[in-house]
């Protein structure tokens, strides 16, 4: 038993391992024919050999298969697909359909009893199978770029009953890919810039290319890039395409752009490789590595020397190699005192220096002026400072050009005095002007008119006198303003104009006056030293600033009564020079005063004092007879006008006494003297104040009587006269000439003297004979009148 089990065992073993001696080297055989068919396949020799290696592949892994399951094939029920993925090469150019593969089933025993049939992507139209073999062609060429695999299902049936045989399955058909794409650059030519004067290996850019063959199989999108033109300044990495800087310090200012020509090739690199090229334009940036330079050291510039002030003069120019801010350029003009009529500024655009004049140029006072001008980069970079300083200079040199220009005047304005009433034609000043031209023109004068008062001067037009044409008054016009005219001879339409002030002077032609009030009361019972009055004076004339009055008494009339103090600030006081006075006293004391112009002009006033009733305290209570009928502040012309009334009033009474005929009392409708006998009804005289108003009488005659001058003592003795013709005195009111006014009339020789009926005026000529053609009673008051007045002695 057990030899037979050993010898069974022996010889199952040695089945086995006659088995699989067998198929290793078929296994070998199999997988180098593979190679084989593949390796043909690449280096193109040729379709006819590609497929008929793919179909020894298939017959001997079909073979194999058999071989292995062909013993146990009766006591399998269903038997899998025989195959492996297939491949098809793209672009096929052949005149017969490619071969793709063949389908197999085992249940095919080579009897055409199976049918194989092919859906799918190109089913029928890219790929067709013999329903018999079940081979596999493509119809068309086909390109991997556009599709790369296709997915079919294959399906085995019974050709007569058309049962399948086996399970309907899915395989892939790849297309294999052939070198048939060259890189390609998809955004070329490209752009790049670096700074200029940047170290070697400076990152510039990175350029890519792309390949549309299969990176996954072979070399054929394996991209070498290398630089065919624009070495030695640049390199590029084979594998990135990073390019960098392969020279140091480039400079912007010898080259600004660079074209490089960049190859990209696939297969590696290597020969039969497919290549494409780009360019790529690189542009050096500047940097700030030059200082600004002026093309020549002096620079002229000329400038006439009527330029207004803040024109431009002219450019100069420090040139710069850099660009955009780094070719900004500072100016300045370097201190000096010739540097000072001028200013510089930069033009942004151009980045010139333009020269500004700053101060009013004149060519006959200076013909040029020389200064410095610096010139600097505003903004440096620290890196190349050790290259030297960034700043340059140059001189400028500004010559003035000489231009016709209107006479100039010596002064800016001219000042002249002149007194008022100065005679016409009178010199009052002259204005000089010059031409400063190198001509040197002749000047003519002239004067333009504003106002109707220019016409009150004339100008000589050769000398530029100036002299009066009217009499000037001061208290018109206090100064005159004219304006001269200069005109240049050789060129009349270049003038000058200069404003002339003329002061007109006050003459001291006016002599000062008292000021009201002219008369004045002392109590009776002042003290000596008392101050009773204070008075000023005033002037006609217009009086410069400290214009003084001076107040006195005549030295030939010295009063023993009053005394004039003066107080200074142009006011003076009345003094009382003893104590006690006779009530009903009148004083008349001359006062003079006397101004401070040149020549000094003095007046005489008389100033009239009463000895009034005063009570405790100085306040009046009466004064004289003659104050009574006089309303405060009444002067003393009016007074005497009074008196005189008085005294022609009693004259006509006297004279009518002496008349024996007497008419009856009305003797028509003209009689006024109605009102007379009324009034005599009335009685009364003196102390009747309510029958005739003597205030109506003062007031009339106040205003008719201010020519008629003399003395109130020659009055007073005129009156005193008639009152001892009449015997009467003084006690006796005046009444009785009150009636024989009355009984006047019509048959008067003087007619009525009535104020009622028609106004009459004394004559102020001081001839009073006339008044002897009224009656014989006017030529006593006339001849009074006519005396010379004798001179008053003081009263003691």
């Amino acid at each position: 038993m057990i030899t037979r089990e050993y010898v069974t065992l022996f010889l199952v073993g040695s089945c086995l391992l006659l088995e699989c001696s067998s198929q290793i080297p078929l296994k070998a055989q199999l997988q180098s024919r593979i190679k084989s068919a593949m390796m043909s396949a690449r280096g193109d020799t040729g379709n006819k050999s590609v497929k008929s290696s793919i179909g020894e592949v298939t017959s001997l892994e079909h073979s194999t298969r058999l071989r292995r399951h062909g013993r146990l094939r009766a006591h399998r029920i269903k038997r899998g697909w025989v195959w492996n993925q297939f491949f098809v090469l793209e672009e096929y150019m052949g005149s017969e359909p490619q071969y793709v593969g063949k389908l197999h089933t085992d249940m095919d025993h080579g009897d055409n009893a199976v049918k194989y049939t092919l859906s799918g992507e190109g089913a029928g139209s890219i790929f067709t199978i013999d329903q018999i073999t079940g081979d596999i062609h493509a119809l068309v060429g086909l390109d991997r770029s556009e599709k790369s695999y296709y997915t079919l299902k294959a399906q085995a049936v019974d050709i007569d009953t058309g049962l399948p045989l086996e399970p309907e399955s899915e395989f892939i058909i790849k297309v294999q890919d052939i070198n048939d794409n060259e890189p390609r650059f998809p955004y070329g030519p490209y752009c790049a810039s670096v700074p200029e004067m940047s170290p070697t290996g400076t990152y510039v850019t990175q350029v890519t290319a792309t390949d549309a063959d299969d990176p996954t199989y072979g070399n054929s999108a394996r991209i070498v890039y290398s630089i065919l033109h624009g070495q030695p300044y640049f390199s590029v990495d084979p594998k990135t395409g990073v390019i960098r800087t392969a020279l140091a310090n480039m400079d912007r200012e010898v080259k600004e752009e660079y074209q490089i020509l960049l190859q990209a090739k696939d297969m590696g690199g290597q020969l039969g490789g497919l290549a494409s090229t780009t360019t790529i334009n690189i542009t050096l940036s500047d940097v700030n590595d030059n200082p600004p330079r002026f093309a020549k050291s002096i620079f002229h510039l000329r400038v006439p020397e009527s330029a207004s002030v803040g024109s431009a003069v002219g450019r100069i120019r420090a040139h710069d190699l850099d660009a955009g801010s780094n070719a900004e350029v500072d100016y300045i003009i370097v201190p000096g005192d010739e540097g000072n009529m001028f200013d510089i500024i930069c033009d942004g655009q151009s980045q010139e220096g333009v020269v500004i004049l700053k101060k009013t140029l004149d060519y006959e006072t200076k013909k040029s002026y020389t200064f410095k001008v610096e010139a600097s980069n505003t903004q440096l970079d620290p890196r190349f400072l050790h290259m030297g300083p960034f700043k340059d200079s140059a001189t400028v040199k500004v010559n003035v050009l000489d231009m016709e220009e209107p006479p100039v005047f010596t002064t800016h304005d001219y000042s002249m005095d002149v007194y008022e009433d100065t005679p016409p034609g009178t010199i009052i000043g002259s204005v000089t002007a010059h031409d400063l031209d190198a001509s040197s023109s002749a000047v003519r004068y002239s004067l333009e008119w504003h106002t109707e008062s220019d016409s009150y001067f004339d100008i000589d037009t050769v000398e530029g006198t100036i002299s009066t044409n009217e009499y000037l008054d001061r208290e018109t016009a206090v100064w005159h303003n004219i304006t001269v005219v200069a005109t240049k001879v050789n060129n009349p339409l270049l003038s000058a104009k200069v404003s002339v002030t003329v002061n007109v002077l006050d003459v001291n032609e006016f002599p000062p006056e008292l000021a009201v009030p002219s008369d004045t009361f002392v109590c009776e019972n002042s003290r000596a030293g008392q101050v009773i009055q204070t008075i000023s004076a005033v002037d006609k004339d217009l009086p410069p600033v400290g214009q003084r009055f001076f107040f006195k008494s005549p030295k030939e009339l010295r009063n023993r009564n009053f005394t004039v103090r003066d107080f200074g600030n142009n006011t003076a006081g009345i003094v009382t020079r003893h104590s006690g006075f006779q009530l009903q006293d009148v004083y008349i004391l001359p006062v003079v005063v006397e101004d401070s112009g040149y020549p000094a002009q003095s007046s005489t006033s008389s100033l009239t004092i009463r000895v009034c009733s005063c009570e405790a305290g100085g306040s009046l209570l009466t004064c004289s007879a003659e104050a009574i009928f006089l309303p405060v502040g009444l002067s003393t012309g009016a007074l005497m006008a009074i008196v005189l009334c008085v005294a022609l009033l009693i004259a006509l009474y006297m004279s009518q006494r002496r008349h024996k005929e007497k008419e009856t009392l009305m003797t028509s409708k003209e009689d006024i003297r109605d009102n007379v006998i009324h009034y005599d009804d009335e009685g009364g005289g003196e102390a009747d104040t309510h029958a005739f108003d003597m205030g109506t009488l003062r007031n009339t005659h106040s205003q008719r009587t201010n020519l008629i001058e003399g003395n109130a003592a020659m009055i007073r003795e005129f009156i005193e006269h008639q009152l001892e013709e009449s015997q009467q005195g003084y006690a006796a009111p005046p009444y009785d000439s009150l009636a024989t006014y009355a009984y006047e009339g019509d048959g008067s020789v003087a007619g009525s003297l009535s104020s009622i009926e028609e106004p009459w005026v004394i004559d102020d000529s001081g001839d009073f004979s006339s008044l002897g053609d009224w009656g014989l009673p006017f030529k006593t008051l006339a001849s009074i009148l006519d005396r010379q007045p004798p001179t008053l002695s003081e009263k003691s």
